[in-house]
C-alpha cells in the first residue's frame, strides 16, 4: 500500500482544536491506525473490544501517538509529553484546549450571541466562523437545536440583508439551518452572476407590465415572421416604444415643464409597456417610491456634507448593480419653504400620518414639490476634509483610537480623521510611566549576578533588637541568603562576610550585583569595595523599585510565609525574626519556575534535599532537660526553625522565665496537636486589677491609730494663714482681708481655655510639698528654720546689692503694696546633691490697681513644645545641653511707676517701722516685673547677634556657620544653651555674666520639674517626672495603691448623673481635694505623660461640680501612675525610623456623653522623638464622624503650621508636613473641594487646610487604625493596642 502524503497543519493550541481533531482521525484511519482510537474510546466505554493482539494493539498505538506528536507544534509538544498512550494524549488535549469549564462555556455562548457578520465581507467565511462557534459548543455538551441555529445565523446578518432576512423569516411556521445557508449561497451567486460595475448610476430604468398579459402570454411561442406593430401610430415595422410619434410627444411635454418632468405612458405605472427615467434634465427632481430602502442620488454636487464611504452594491429596477462611493446630506427646500435634510435611512409613506413630502403625480411617479439648497457647504472633491487635531482639540484631547470610532459611526460628518499629528499638551498632561518588560538575565553560572534588597524598618524589634533583614538572591540558582540586622549601617559587613562565605565555597567570584539606591549600599565604603573586588553594580531608577523586582517579590514571598506561619502557631511579633530564618530555609528547599521546578538546595549542592527531618512549625514539641530526680524531664515548647550549623531545632520555651529560644536535639514533637493552650505572653492583657478607694470625712478619721499618721481630707487643700489682728492702730491700718484671711481652695472655672488649664497644673503642682513652709512664721518654728533664715539672709542681700528700693516716710494717700515670703524646697540634680532651700521676697501684686501701678503685664514664657523641640534637636545633632539660673532676675529692670511697698516682715528697720521702700527696680510678685525682665532680657541679647524666634518669643539663636547654630531657651529666670562647641556655650555664659547675677548649673538635669537623663554612648535622653509623680501619690495618700494597667478601662463612663443631687453629697465632696489632684494631673500630662492625656481629659470636665464616681476615676489614674512612675518619653529610640516632622490626628464621634461633643487629639514626632499632643473636647457639636475627622484635622494642621515655622527657624527645613488620619472622608474633604448636603453647614473658615494643603505647607496621608497612635488619647483602647501606641511615639521606662 502506497504512503499517501498529506499535508496536516500543526496544532500551536491557537488554531481549531476541533477540526484538526477531526483531521488527525481520518489521518490515522487512512494509515491503518484506527485500531487505537477504537482502544480509546473503548477505555472511555465507548467502543468494542479488538480482535488484535496487545503486541499488535501497542505497536499500533506507538505508531498512532507518533503521527499525532508530530502534528503538534513544539510548545503544545511540551504540554503532553508525559503521555505514554494515544487515549491519555487525547484526554490531555480534551482537557487542555476542548475546557468544558464555566468560564469558558460562557465565553463560547457569548462569541456565539455575539457574532455579527461586517458590510462588505465575505459571506462563506461569515459562515465558516459561524460552523467552528456551533462545532465548539457541540464538543463541550452545549449543542443548540437547529431552529435556534438558523435564527442566530439569520441575526448575525448585516443590514444589507433586511430585505433578505424580512422575506425569508415572514409567512413561515418553522425555519431550518439548511434552508438559511442555501438561500444565502443561492443569493451571493446571483449577485456575482449581476455584478455590473456601476460607478454613478446614470440611465435609471424602471420596467414594467401588467399581470394579465404576463398570464395571457403564458403557453405561447414566438413567431419570428410575425410583422411588427406600434400601439401608439398603429403602423407597421416598429414597437411602441421606438414610436416617433411617441417620442416628439415626450419632447414637447419635457419643455413645457422646463425640463423636469420624466418621459411615461399616461395610462399608469401598471399599463405602461416600459417606463424609461433618463438622465436628460432631471437633475433637481427627486422621485419619491415607497419601496426605497435609502435615498439616492448621481450627483456629487447636490450634497451640503459628503464622505467617501464604501456601502456595498445596490440593485435597481432594471436588475443593474450600482456600487454605492459615499454617503451624505442633501438639503431640500420643500413647498412651505421649509428646509428637509435628506440622510441614510428609510422613508416610508403610511395613510394618516403628518404631512412632511408632497408630491405631484405624473405618468405613474411621484415627483417630490421642491428644490435642492446649494452653496451651502460646497464639496469640492471626492475626498473629504482631514481635521483631526480639530476634532481631538474640540473633544477635550480625544484618542486617536476614540476619534476613528466616532467617524465610523458618521457622528464627525464628512470630516476625515487621519493620523495624529505630535500633541506636546497631550504629552504634558497624559504623560505616564513606561511599562515594564519582563527582563531575561542570561547568566550561565553561580555568582554571574546577584540581586539583594534591605527590608524595613520593622514596627517591632525582634528578641535580638533587629529591625531589618538583608536578602541576597543568586540569580542563577534562585537561591536566598538572610542577615537580621539591627540597623542600616550592618548591610556591608555582612555582604562582605557573605562575599567571602561563597566565595570560598565555590570557588567562584561575584562578577554583577543589583541593588536600589539606598544609602546602606551605595555609599563611599560600598563603592570602593565593589571597585577594588571588580563588582559591576547595577542600580535602579529613582522611585522605580519595579527594576529589582526578583529581590523585591522575593522579599515579599518571605514576609508572607512569615505572616502566614505567625498567625498558624500564634506566636508573639518579637519572635519575627526566628520566623523569618525559618522561611527562607524552606524557600531554598522549595521548587522554583525559573529553574525548571528545581530546588535551590539541589543546584547548589548537587544532590536532591531531605525532607524527613522537617516539622510542622508552631507544633507542640518537647524538650528533653534533667532538672533533677524527681522533676519533669521535659519542657514543653512550640517549634519555630533549624539552626544554621547546627544539628538541632529552635524551640520557643515559654515556661522559662522570660521565656526565651532554646536549641536541642532532643526533641518529641506531636504535630497533630493544637498549641492554642500555650501561653504565649507571659502576661495576658485581661489581667486588670480593679481596686476602689474611699475618702473618710474628718469626723470618721481614728486619730488613735499609731500605725498612720493620716491627715484628714478637708487639710488637703488648705493653707492656714490667719494672723492674729493687734489693737494698735497700725496694725488696723496694716489689715488687709486679701492677706490675712482663710485662703481657698484652687478649683478650676466651669469653663476653661487650654493655657488657663496649663496655669491651673502649674499653681497645683507647686502645693503639692507639704515641707514648705506657708508664711514667716512657720519658717521660722519649723525644723528646717535654720536653712530657711540663711536663705532669707541671701535673698535680702542681694536686693540690698541691686539697689531695688530706698526706705522712704509713708506718703499721704498712696496705695501701699504688702510683701511677703515664699518658700520652696528643689530637689537636687541628682541622688547625691543635697536639697536646696530658695526663699523669695515677693511683692502682693494682686494689691495693685491697674493704670495706677501698671499698664502692661503681658510677659511670654518659653511653650513646653519649643523646649521638646531643643531636646529632639539636641539628640539628633549631639549637641551640647547647658542650663542657667538667674538670681533676682526680676530686679534687673527700673520701674517706670511710682510703687510703694511695705518692709519685709523680719527684716525691718530699726527705728524706722514707719518707713516704707520706695521700688527702684522691680520686683518678684508685681504685675509689670515679669515684663520688665523680659524687655531686658531681650533688649541685651539680641544686641549681641542673636535673633528671637518668631513663633516662639522666648526662643533665640544665633548662626554660627552655615550648620552650626547656637540655641537659647528662656523661661522666665532659666535658661537652657545647646551648641555643638562647648566654646561657644562658655562664651555666652561669660557673656550673660556680665549684664546679670547669673548662676552655672552646668548640665541641664531639670528644668519646670522635668528630670533630664542623658546616655551620650547610646544617643538617648530622658525625661521624667517621676520624683514628682511620687509627691503627687504621696499628698493624696496613693503611695501604696495598687497599680492598674491602663489609666481608663471601658465600664468606666462618666457624665452629669454622678453628680451631687442633694446639699449632703456636695459638702461631703467639698472635703475631697478634686480640683487639686485633677490640676496636679495636668501638670504631669502636659509636660512628659501623653498616655494619661484621655484620662485627664475626661476627669477635667467636672471640677466645678465632682461625684463619687469621679473621684473613684481620679483614683484609678493616681494607680495608674502608681504602676508607671518610671515611664516618661524617650528620644532618640525611633530617631532612625524617620526624618523630619509629622504627626497623627484622630477623633471620637460623640464622646463628651452630656453635650455630645467630640474629642479632637493629635500627636506630632520631629525625628522620631514626641514633640507635641493635645487632647481636648471640640467647641462645636458635630452632626457626622466625617465633620469630626474633618474638624480634628483643621486643630492638627494649625499646629503642624506653627511647628513647621519654629522649626524652620531652627535651621531644619522642611517643605511639608504630613499628617496621617486614618478617615478616608475626612482626606478626601481635605483634598477635594467637595460640597453635598453633608458638609454644607460646616464654616467656610474650616476649609483653609484645603489652601494649606494645594501650597504644600501639609500632606494630608492615610494610615491605618492599627497604626495610629493618636488613637489611645481619643478613647479607652485594649491593653496590647495601649503598648503598642507608646512605643510609637517613645514613651517607655527611663
Amino acid at each position: 500500500m502506497a504512503t499517501q502524503k498529506v499535508d496536516l497543519e500543526k496544532f500551536n493550541g491557537r488554531n481549531d482544536f476541533n477540526m484538526w481533531k477531526v483531521k488527525i482521525e481520518a489521518l490515522l484511519v487512512t494509515q491503518g491506525l484506527g485500531d487505537a482510537l477504537e482502544a480509546s474510546t473503548k477505555i472511555e466505554g465507548k467502543g468494542a473490544s479488538s480482535s488484535k493482539t496487545p503486541e499488535q494493539m501497542a505497536e499500533i498505538d506507538k505508531k498512532a501517538k507518533g503521527t499525532i506528536i508530530l502534528s503538534l507544534a513544539d510548545s503544545v509538544i511540551r504540554e503532553v509529553a508525559k503521555e505514554t498512550s494515544v487515549a491519555g494524549l487525547m484526554e490531555k488535549l480534551e482537557s487542555l484546549y476542548m475546557k468544558k469549564s464555566l468560564a469558558n462555556r460562557l465565553y463560547i455562548k457569548k462569541k456565539m450571541f455575539t457574532l455579527k457578520m461586517t458590510e462588505g465581507s465575505s459571506l462563506d467565511k461569515h459562515i465558516g466562523e459561524f460552523n467552528q462557534v456551533c462545532d465548539t459548543l457541540a464538543t463541550i455538551d452545549e449543542a443548540l437545536d437547529d431552529e435556534g441555529k438558523a435564527l442566530l445565523l439569520v441575526s448575525s446578518l448585516p443590514g444589507s440583508y433586511k430585505n433578505f432576512v424580512d422575506a425569508l423569516m415572514y409567512g413561515r411556521q418553522t425555519l431550518s439551518l439548511d434552508e438559511v445557508k442555501s438561500a444565502l449561497n443561492t443569493r451571493e451567486l446571483q449577485e456575482k452572476r449581476h455584478n455590473l460595475d456601476q460607478e454613478t448610476g446614470e440611465g435609471l430604468t424602471a420596467k414594467g407590465q401588467h399581470y394579465k398579459n404576463q398570464k395571457k402570454k403564458q403557453g405561447k411561442t414566438k413567431d419570428k415572421n410575425k410583422t411588427l406593430k406600434c400601439f401608439q401610430c398603429h403602423k407597421e415595422g416598429h414597437f411602441k416604444r421606438d414610436c416617433p410619434e411617441r417620442k416628439n410627444k415626450q419632447h414637447k411635454e419635457q419643455r413645457s415643464e422646463n425640463g423636469d418632468a420624466a418621459v411615461v405612458e399616461e395610462e399608469g405605472y401598471e399599463s405602461a409597456g416600459v417606463l424609461i427615467a433618463s438622465d436628460v434634465d432631471q437633475e433637481g427632481k427627486w422621485v419619491l417610491d415607497s419601496g426605497c430602502s435609502f435615498h439616492m442620488c448621481p450627483f456629487k454636487h447636490h450634497f451640503s456634507e459628503y464622505q467617501e464611504y464604501d456601502g456595498g452594491r445596490v440593485m435597481m429596477g432594471n436588475n443593474a448593480i450600482c456600487r454605492v462611493i459615499g454617503i451624505g446630506v442633501i438639503k431640500l427646500k420643500l413647498h412651505d419653504n421649509s428646509i428637509l435634510e435628506l440622510k441614510q435611512g428609510i422613508m416610508s409613506v403610511v395613510n394618516g400620518s403628518l404631512v412632511l413630502l408632497r408630491g405631484i403625480r405624473k405618468n405613474g411617479l411621484y415627483v417630490l414639490e421642491g428644490t435642492i439648497v446649494t452653496g451651502m457647504m460646497s464639496v469640492s472633491s471626492s475626498s473629504s476634509v482631514d481635521k483631526t487635531r480639530l476634532w481631538h482639540l474640540r473633544l477635550g484631547h480625544m484618542s486617536l483610537r476614540g476619534l476613528k470610532e466616532l467617524s465610523k459611526q458618521g457622528l464627525l460628518g464628512s470630516d476625515t480623521i487621519g493620523e495624529m499629528v505630535f500633541c506636546e499638551d497631550c504629552v504634558l498632561g497624559k504623560s505616564t510611566r513606561t511599562s515594564f518588560k519582563s527582563s531575561v538575565h542570561t547568566t550561565r553560572s553561580i555568582l554571574d549576578y546577584i540581586h539583594s534588597d534591605l527590608w524595613g524598618p520593622a514596627q517591632v524589634v525582634s528578641l535580638g533588637g533587629a529591625r531589618y533583614f538583608l536578602s541576597i538572591i543568586d540569580d542563577f540558582l534562585r537561591r536566598v541568603w538572610i542577615y537580621v540586622l539591627k540597623s542600616k549601617k550592618q548591610v556591608f559587613e555582612k555582604f562582605k562576610n557573605w562575599k567571602v562565605l561563597v566565595e570560598k565555597q565555590t570557588g567562584k567570584t561575584v562578577k554583577k550585583l543589583r541593588t536600589d539606591n539606598g544609602l546602606e549600599f551605595y555609599n563611599q565604603t560600598f563603592d570602593e569595595f565593589c571597585a577594588k573586588e571588580g563588582i559591576a553594580r547595577h542600580k535602579t531608577v529613582r522611585m522605580t523599585p519595579q527594576q529589582n523586582g526578583l529581590a523585591e517579590r522575593m522579599n515579599r514571598t518571605l514576609m508572607d510565609k512569615v505572616r502566614c506561619m505567625m498567625i498558624q502557631a500564634k506566636l508573639p511579633k518579637n519572635l519575627w525574626a526566628e520566623i523569618l530564618n525559618t522561611a527562607y530555609y524552606l524557600v531554598n528547599l522549595s521548587p522554583s519556575t525559573a529553574i525548571e521546578f528545581k530546588t535551590p538546595f539541589e543546584l547548589w549542592y548537587g544532590k536532591q534535599a531531605s525532607y524527613k527531618d522537617l516539622k510542622v512549625f508552631g507544633c507542640l514539641s518537647y524538650a528533653h532537660i534533667s532538672q533533677g530526680k524527681l522533676a519533669p524531664r521535659a519542657l514543653k515548647c512550640v517549634f519555630i526553625g533549624y539552626p544554621e550549623g547546627t544539628k538541632g531545632y529552635k524551640l520557643w520555651c515559654t515556661d522559662l522565665s522570660p521565656p526565651r529560644c532554646i536549641v536541642s536535639r532532643d526533641v518529641k514533637f506531636n504535630e497533630e496537636a493544637a498549641v492554642d493552650s500555650i501561653q504565649r505572653n507571659s502576661v495576658r492583657a485581661d489581667q486588670v486589677y480593679e481596686e476602689h478607694f474611699e475618702v473618710e470625712s474628718p469626723g470618721n478619721l481614728n486619730q488613735n491609730d499609731d500605725t498612720e499618721s493620716a491627715e484628714s481630707a478637708d487639710d488637703i487643700g488648705r493653707h492656714e494663714s490667719l494672723q492674729e489682728a493687734g489693737s494698735t492702730q497700725s496694725q488696723v491700718m496694716d489689715y488687709q482681708l486679701t492677706r490675712d484671711r482663710q485662703k481657698r481652695q484652687n478649683k478650676a472655672p466651669k469653663r476653661y481655655g487650654y493655657a488657663d488649664l496649663i496655669a491651673f497644673a502649674l499653681h497645683s503642682a507647686h502645693e503639692i510639698n507639704a515641707e514648705e513652709p506657708q508664711n514667716f512664721k512657720e519658717a521660722i518654728n519649723c525644723q528646717y528654720a535654720k536653712e530657711w533664715k540663711k536663705s532669707m539672709d541671701e535673698e535680702m542681700t542681694s536686693l540690698y546689692k541691686n539697689c531695688t528700693w530706698e526706705l522712704v516716710k509713708r506718703p499721704q494717700n498712696r496705695r501701699i503694696v504688702g510683701c511677703k515670703w515664699i518658700y520652696r524646697i528643689k530637689e537636687g540634680m541628682t541622688a547625691a546633691e543635697p536639697r536646696r532651700f530658695k526663699a523669695r521676697l515677693v511683692a502682693k501684686g494682686y494689691t495693685q490697681m491697674e493704670g495706677v501701678d501698671f499698664k502692661e503685664v503681658f510677659s511670654p514664657v518659653v511653650r513646653h513644645a519649643s523646649i521638646r523641640v531643643l531636646m529632639a534637636i539636641t539628640v539628633t545633632q549631639n549637641l551640647e545641653l547647658e542650663q542657667l539660673d538667674v538670681k533676682t532676675a526680676f530686679l534687673h529692670r527700673n520701674l517706670q511707676e511710682e510703687i510703694f511697698m511695705s518692709q519685709p516682715e523680719g527684716y525691718e528697720a530699726p527705728n524706722r517701722r514707719d518707713y516704707v521702700c520706695l521700688l527702684k527696680k522691680s520686683l518678684y510678685g508685681l504685675k509689670q516685673s515679669p515684663r520688665q525682665w523680659y524687655l531686658k532680657f531681650d533688649e541685651f541679647i539680641t544686641t549681641h547677634g542673636f535673633q528671637r524666634c518668631n513663633y516662639d518669643c522666648c526662643v533665640y539663636l544665633k548662626q554660627l556657620s552655615h550648620e552650626k547654630h547656637i540655641y537659647l531657651l528662656l523661661y522666665v529666670d532659666d535658661m537652657l544653651i545647646a551648641c555643638e562647641e562647648r566654646s561657644e556655650i562658655d562664651a555666652l555664659k561669660t557673656l550673660l555674666g556680665t549684664a546679670f547675677d547669673m548662676k552655672d548649673l552646668g548640665s541641664a538635669k531639670r528644668i519646670l520639674g522635668v528630670d533630664i537623663r542623658r546616655n551620650r554612648s547610646e544617643g538617648l535622653v530622658f525625661l521624667s517626672q517621676e520624683k514628682y509623680l511620687k509627691k503627687i501619690l504621696e499628698t493624696f495618700d496613693m503611695e501604696d495603691s495598687k497599680p492598674v494597667q491602663g489609666p481608663l478601662v471601658a465600664h468606666f463612663k462618666l457624665c452629669n448623673l454622678y453628680c451631687p443631687k442633694s446639699e449632703e453629697e456636695r459638702l461631703e465632696m467639698a472635703n475631697i481635694p478634686y480640683a487639686k489632684a485633677v490640676g496636679c494631673l495636668m501638670y504631669a500630662m502636659v509636660l512628659t505623660r501623653p498616655d494619661i492625656s484621655h484620662a485627664v481629659s475626661v476627669v477635667s470636665r467636672y471640677m466645678a461640680s465632682p461625684g463619687k464616681e469621679h473621684w473613684k476615676w481620679v483614683k484609678w489614674i493616681l494607680r495608674y501612675l502608681k504602676g508607671t512612675l518610671n515611664v516618661g518619653l524617650v528620644y532618640g529610640k525611633n530617631s532612625g525610623t524617620e526624618e523630619g516632622l509629622w504627626g497623627y490626628v484622630d477623633s471620637d464621634y460623640a464622646g463628651d456623653l452630656d453635650r455630645r461633643r467630640s474629642l479632637t487629639r493629635y500627636l506630632f514626632m520631629l525625628n522620631g522623638c514626641l514633640i507635641n499632643w493635645k487632647a481636648n473636647l471640640q467647641h462645636v457639636v458635630a452632626l457626622s464622624t466625617t465633620e469630626v475627622e474633618f474638624t480634628a484635622a483643621i486643630e492638627a494642621a494649625k499646629e503642624a503650621i506653627w511647628l513647621k515655622g519654629l522649626i524652620t527657624e531652627l535651621g531644619l527645613k522642611q517643605e511639608s508636613v504630613p499628617i496621617f488620619c486614618d478617615s478616608s472622608s475626612a482626606l478626601h474633604l481635605c483634598k477635594n473641594p467637595a460640597h453635598h448636603e453633608k458638609t454644607k453647614h460646616i464654616d467656610i473658615k474650616l476649609h483653609f487646610i484645603r489652601n494649606e494643603v494645594s501650597k504644600g505647607v501639609i500632606k494630608m496621608v492615610k494610615i491605618h487604625t492599627d497604626d495610629n497612635p493618636s488613637d489611645m488619647l481619643t478613647k479607652v483602647v485594649p491593653a496590647t493596642k495601649f503598648k503598642k501606641c507608646l512605643d510609637l511615639v517613645g514613651i517607655c521606662k527611663t
